[in-house]
Protein backbone atom coordinates (compact mmCIF):
# COMPACT_ATOMS: atom_id res chain seq x y z
CA UNK A 1 0.00 0.00 0.00
CA UNK A 2 0.89 3.30 -0.51
CA UNK A 3 1.65 6.00 1.94
CA UNK A 4 -0.45 8.83 1.99
CA UNK A 5 0.82 12.40 2.42
CA UNK A 6 -1.20 15.48 4.06
CA UNK A 7 -1.09 18.51 2.05
CA UNK A 8 1.67 19.75 4.11
CA UNK A 9 4.15 16.90 3.86
CA UNK A 10 3.56 16.84 -0.23
CA UNK A 11 3.97 20.55 -0.52
CA UNK A 12 7.99 19.79 0.94
CA UNK A 13 8.25 16.77 -1.01
CA UNK A 14 6.96 18.71 -4.12
CA UNK A 15 8.66 21.76 -3.92
CA UNK A 16 5.70 24.24 -4.00
CA UNK A 17 3.34 25.70 -1.39
CA UNK A 18 -0.03 23.88 0.07
CA UNK A 19 -1.53 27.33 -1.54
CA UNK A 20 -0.45 26.19 -4.97
CA UNK A 21 -1.46 22.60 -4.22
CA UNK A 22 -4.87 23.97 -3.71
CA UNK A 23 -4.72 26.42 -6.72
CA UNK A 24 -4.05 23.75 -9.16
CA UNK A 25 -6.34 21.28 -7.89
CA UNK A 26 -9.01 24.47 -8.42
CA UNK A 27 -7.97 24.69 -12.29
CA UNK A 28 -7.61 21.46 -12.80
CA UNK A 29 -3.96 20.70 -13.19
CA UNK A 30 -3.97 18.54 -10.30
CA UNK A 31 -6.86 15.67 -9.95
CA UNK A 32 -8.97 16.69 -6.99
CA UNK A 33 -7.26 14.47 -4.09
CA UNK A 34 -8.39 11.83 -1.71
CA UNK A 35 -9.65 12.17 1.67
CA UNK A 36 -9.22 11.22 4.80
CA UNK A 37 -12.33 10.34 7.44
CA UNK A 38 -11.95 13.70 8.86
CA UNK A 39 -11.77 15.29 5.86
CA UNK A 40 -7.76 16.30 4.96
CA UNK A 41 -6.50 16.03 1.58
CA UNK A 42 -4.09 13.21 1.38
CA UNK A 43 -1.88 13.11 -1.63
CA UNK A 44 0.49 9.92 -2.91
CA UNK A 45 3.86 9.85 -5.02
CA UNK A 46 1.63 10.23 -8.28
CA UNK A 47 0.40 13.26 -7.22
CA UNK A 48 3.98 14.37 -5.93
CA UNK A 49 4.83 13.42 -9.33
CA UNK A 50 2.64 15.57 -11.42
CA UNK A 51 3.48 18.67 -8.64
CA UNK A 52 6.75 18.55 -9.51
CA UNK A 53 5.88 18.45 -13.07
CA UNK A 54 4.13 21.67 -12.63
CA UNK A 55 6.83 23.17 -10.57
CA UNK A 56 9.56 22.46 -13.03
CA UNK A 57 7.09 23.45 -16.20
CA UNK A 58 6.40 26.88 -14.44
CA UNK A 59 10.45 27.63 -13.70
CA UNK A 60 10.55 27.30 -17.65
CA UNK A 61 7.56 29.86 -17.45
CA UNK A 62 5.03 27.55 -19.59
CA UNK A 63 1.34 28.50 -19.00
CA UNK A 64 -1.26 27.21 -17.38
CA UNK A 65 -3.16 25.85 -20.38
CA UNK A 66 0.48 24.71 -21.82
CA UNK A 67 0.83 22.58 -18.75
CA UNK A 68 -2.36 21.38 -18.63
CA UNK A 69 -1.98 20.29 -22.50
CA UNK A 70 1.86 18.73 -21.12
CA UNK A 71 0.09 16.84 -18.92
CA UNK A 72 -1.54 15.30 -21.25
CA UNK A 73 0.59 14.52 -23.50
CA UNK A 74 2.87 13.10 -20.61
CA UNK A 75 -0.31 10.63 -19.64
CA UNK A 76 -0.75 9.75 -23.39
CA UNK A 77 1.20 6.41 -24.27
CA UNK A 78 0.25 7.32 -27.94
CA UNK A 79 1.49 10.80 -27.95
CA UNK A 80 4.42 11.64 -30.49
CA UNK A 81 7.37 13.13 -29.52
CA UNK A 82 6.90 15.61 -32.06
CA UNK A 83 3.46 16.63 -30.59
CA UNK A 84 5.51 17.52 -27.63
CA UNK A 85 8.25 19.41 -29.76
CA UNK A 86 5.58 21.22 -30.92
CA UNK A 87 4.22 22.68 -27.85
CA UNK A 88 7.99 23.58 -26.50
CA UNK A 89 8.46 25.14 -29.71
CA UNK A 90 5.37 27.02 -29.54
CA UNK A 91 6.39 28.40 -26.06
CA UNK A 92 9.94 29.07 -27.13
CA UNK A 93 9.02 31.30 -29.66
CA UNK A 94 6.85 33.13 -27.44
CA UNK A 95 9.80 33.77 -24.81
CA UNK A 96 11.98 34.80 -27.81
CA UNK A 97 9.01 37.80 -28.73
CA UNK A 98 9.10 38.42 -24.40
CA UNK A 99 12.54 38.74 -24.75
CA UNK A 100 12.67 41.11 -27.44
CA UNK A 101 10.12 43.63 -25.75
CA UNK A 102 12.11 43.34 -22.64
CA UNK A 103 15.16 44.64 -24.83
CA UNK A 104 13.11 47.12 -26.28
CA UNK A 105 11.55 48.40 -22.77
CA UNK A 106 15.00 48.42 -21.35
CA UNK A 107 16.59 50.88 -24.31
CA UNK A 108 13.25 52.84 -23.75
CA UNK A 109 14.49 52.90 -19.83
CA UNK A 110 18.01 53.50 -20.13
CA UNK A 111 17.17 56.54 -22.76
CA UNK A 112 15.36 57.78 -20.17
CA UNK A 113 17.70 57.65 -17.22
CA UNK A 114 20.33 59.03 -19.21
CA UNK A 115 18.36 62.19 -19.92
CA UNK A 116 17.05 62.84 -15.96
CA UNK A 117 19.64 64.78 -14.23
CA UNK A 118 18.85 63.10 -11.25
CA UNK A 119 19.41 66.31 -9.45
CA UNK A 120 17.61 68.53 -6.75
CA UNK A 121 15.15 70.54 -9.43
CA UNK A 122 11.48 69.22 -9.47
CA UNK A 123 12.04 68.66 -13.09
CA UNK A 124 12.15 64.96 -14.41
CA UNK A 125 12.28 64.19 -17.95
CA UNK A 126 10.93 60.69 -17.24
CA UNK A 127 7.95 61.84 -15.51
CA UNK A 128 7.92 64.21 -18.30
CA UNK A 129 8.08 61.81 -21.06
CA UNK A 130 5.92 59.25 -19.83
CA UNK A 131 2.95 61.87 -19.23
CA UNK A 132 3.67 62.56 -22.90
CA UNK A 133 0.34 61.22 -24.19
CA UNK A 134 -1.83 62.36 -21.22
CA UNK A 135 -4.46 65.26 -22.18
CA UNK A 136 -2.85 67.26 -19.45
CA UNK A 137 0.56 66.66 -20.84
CA UNK A 138 2.97 69.80 -20.87
CA UNK A 139 3.68 70.90 -24.87
CA UNK A 140 7.47 71.01 -23.77
CA UNK A 141 7.79 67.58 -22.32
CA UNK A 142 10.80 65.63 -23.09
CA UNK A 143 10.51 62.77 -26.37
CA UNK A 144 13.20 61.13 -28.00
CA UNK A 145 14.57 60.89 -31.49
CA UNK A 146 15.22 57.54 -32.81
CA UNK A 147 18.15 57.00 -33.72
CA UNK A 148 18.82 56.00 -37.60
CA UNK A 149 21.30 53.57 -37.20
CA UNK A 150 21.26 50.48 -34.65
CA UNK A 151 23.44 50.78 -32.09
CA UNK A 152 22.79 54.68 -31.83
CA UNK A 153 21.84 56.29 -28.52
CA UNK A 154 18.78 58.49 -29.00
CA UNK A 155 18.98 62.16 -28.06
CA UNK A 156 16.23 64.16 -26.64
CA UNK A 157 14.70 66.05 -29.57
CA UNK A 158 14.54 69.42 -27.36
CA UNK A 159 17.86 70.28 -25.75
CA UNK A 160 17.36 73.00 -24.03
CA UNK A 161 13.75 71.02 -21.55
CA UNK A 162 13.15 73.88 -18.74
CA UNK A 163 13.72 73.33 -15.18
CA UNK A 164 10.63 74.66 -13.92
CA UNK A 165 7.35 72.31 -14.90
CA UNK A 166 5.00 73.76 -16.94
CA UNK A 167 1.19 75.28 -15.31
CA UNK A 168 -0.68 71.86 -17.02
CA UNK A 169 2.28 70.01 -15.44
CA UNK A 170 1.68 71.88 -11.88
CA UNK A 171 -2.31 70.86 -12.59
CA UNK A 172 -1.50 67.91 -12.72
CA UNK A 173 1.03 67.25 -9.44
CA UNK A 174 -1.72 68.80 -7.57
CA UNK A 175 -4.36 66.72 -8.73
CA UNK A 176 -2.14 63.74 -7.76
CA UNK A 177 -1.04 64.88 -4.70
CA UNK A 178 -4.69 65.08 -3.76
CA UNK A 179 -4.93 61.57 -5.01
CA UNK A 180 -2.74 60.45 -2.44
CA UNK A 181 -3.76 62.20 0.22
CA UNK A 182 -7.27 60.86 -0.37
CA UNK A 183 -6.13 57.50 -0.62
CA UNK A 184 -4.03 57.75 2.96
CA UNK A 185 -7.34 59.02 4.62
CA UNK A 186 -8.99 55.68 4.51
Amino acid sequence: MTTLMNIGDAAKAAGVSAKMIRHYEQTGLLPEAERSEAGYRKYGEREVSVLRFIRQSRRLGFSMPQIAELIGQWGDTHRTSRQVKAIAERHLADLEEKLREIVEMKSALEQLVSVCAGDDHAHCAILETLAADSPSAPKHSASFVKPKRRGAKATPAHSEVANKPTTSHLDLMTWMRGVHVHRGAH
